[in-house]
């Protein structure tokens, strides 16, 4: 087993996996820039490296500097969490090359599952279902208008190296081609340095539903249920929950076997999650996948009473999974919230927290790295907490995070607690009746005044 696991990220995720390595006698050193001196995953690490200033570039993304801070403090394994560095195929190497462990996906999984056009021409290797459409990167606007045509309107343009909705174009009518493919290409070259385009069919009323697996050195995997996380705003995720209030037994039992089998055909080591679209009358075809942990972990840790960070270290240490599938026990939903205004089209809310006090009670989860006092910097992802309820029921989850949001306190800074407020009262969302759609039409009501 690991003697000190140095976590290349900041805020919650990293103090959450300090917890883990504390309770497993795994000694732990924090990387932090100097915007987050003062953050609690620097004050709780057994020890603690500055790597830079405040932009990422120059610190959480900076490879030389971390390996340096794993190197001087004789870090013998090095956990990414997820964002910055978590499915860099480049850095995972770096690591190897440095006898140091990376707790995540190898080079060249990261490599196969990064590139969505190979990742899903894998897919279809493997049995999996897929969106129908190109089968791998479209050459020429000509090859794109004939694979249009063949897979029928409306389809969806995406960048092969892409993430968080970016060079993403839906496309309904053949006149609006050009122009989509145009600007998805340019917005593509200038977000990732590649303009390299697939096409899929265009799902209507979709469900965005994972299954988390796990996979070993030994080749064997196994699934921890789905979640679902359909409530987006440009593609970025605001709440989850599992289980998915779409699912059926026979839904979860196919799905289930697809990741599993996916998995396993590219001998894949590590926690990850199988990304699908679910359409209106449950057909599932593979999306993409995750190659580390996500930001939504926590419910499935909740429903089936099971840590994903230890799992994730023991796996690296080649400790081979029971290969037990895992079905959910309890219902658990996460709210994201953001230092963002929400009734001001969610402009994102930097500043000191003057105030904070955190919900408490049974079935109640609190992941956070923020404080009364602490300033949030401007330099990185909103997010400074995820609130988790639990309960036998998802009508409890709910009503337990209704009690939880009216609870948690923040002040100094506007955060998007109102609007998951509103959302707990919605009707579409207590009926489950939700698509990726859902937030096109859900409008903020203005707080009344007294």
């Amino acid at each position: 087993m690991f003697k000190k696991i140095l976590i290349a990220n900041r805020g919650e995720i990293a103090l959450r996996v300090i917890r883990t390595c504390k309770e497993m006698g795994i000694k732990t050193v924090a990387v932090y820039s100097t915007a987050d001196a003062e953050s609690l995953h620097v004050k709780f690490a057994d020890e603690a490296v500055c790597i830079g200033p405040p932009p990422s570039k120059d610190s959480y993304l900076k490879m030389s500097n971390i390996i340096a801070a794993a190197e001087i403090t004789n870090a013998d394994a090095i956990h990414p969490g997820y964002g910055f560095l978590s499915e860099n195929a480049k850095f995972s190497k770096i690591c190897a090359e440095h006898e140091i462990k990376f707790i995540g996906a190898s080079p060249e999984m990261i490599d196969r599952m990064g590139d969505k056009a190979n990742a899903k021409s894998t897919m279809i290797e493997a049995g999996v279902p897929c969106v129908p459409g190109s089968e791998g990167v479209i050459e020429t606007f000509e090859d794109c208008k004939k694979i249009a045509k063949e897979t029928g309107y409306p389809v969806m343009l995406k960048a092969s190296a892409g993430g968080g909705g970016k060079g993403m174009r839906a496309v309904w009518k053949p006149e609006d081609l050009q122009n989509a493919w145009e600007s998805a290409r340019a917005e593509s070259k200038a977000a990732f340095g590649n303009d390299d385009m697939y096409m899929e069919k265009l799902i209507e009323e979709p469900r965005h539903i994972e299954i988390q697996i796990v996979g070993d050195s030994k080749g064997t995997a196994c699934h921890l249920s789905e979640r679902d996380c359909s409530i987006q705003r440009r593609h970025q995720k605001l709440t989850e929950e599992v289980p998915s209030p779409f699912m059926t037994p026979a839904l979860r039992k196919k799905m289930g076997e697809a990741a599993v089998k996916a998995a396993e055909y590219i001998k894949y080591e590590g926690a990850g999650t199988v990304e699908f679209l679910v359409d209106k009358h449950r057909n599932f075809f593979f999306m993409e996948m995750n190659t580390r942990i996500q930001v939504e972990h926590p419910i499935t840790e909740q429903v089936i009473d099971f840590d994903l960070i230890r799992e994730q270290i023991l796996v690296a240490a080649g400790v081979p999974i029971s290969g037990k599938n895992y079905l959910p026990q309890l219902h658990s939903i996460e709210c994201r919230i953001n230092a963002e205004d929400p009734f001001n089209d969610f402009r994102p809310s930097p500043g000191k927290i003057t105030t904070l006090h955190a919900p408490g009670g049974h079935g109640v989860r609190l992941d956070t790295h923020v404080y009364a006092g602490y300033s949030i910097p401007p330099n990185y992802d909103s997010m400074i907490a995820k609130l988790i309820t639990t309960a036998q029921t998802r009508e409890e989850a709910i009503n337990k995070m209704k009690r939880a949001l009216d609870e948690f306190v923040i002040e100094g800074i506007k955060t998007t607690i109102p609007f998951h407020r509103q959302l707990m009262d919605h009707p579409d969302y207590l009926a489950g009746n939700y698509t990726t759609k859902f937030m096109e039409d859900f409008v903020m009501q203005k707080p009344t005044e007294d």
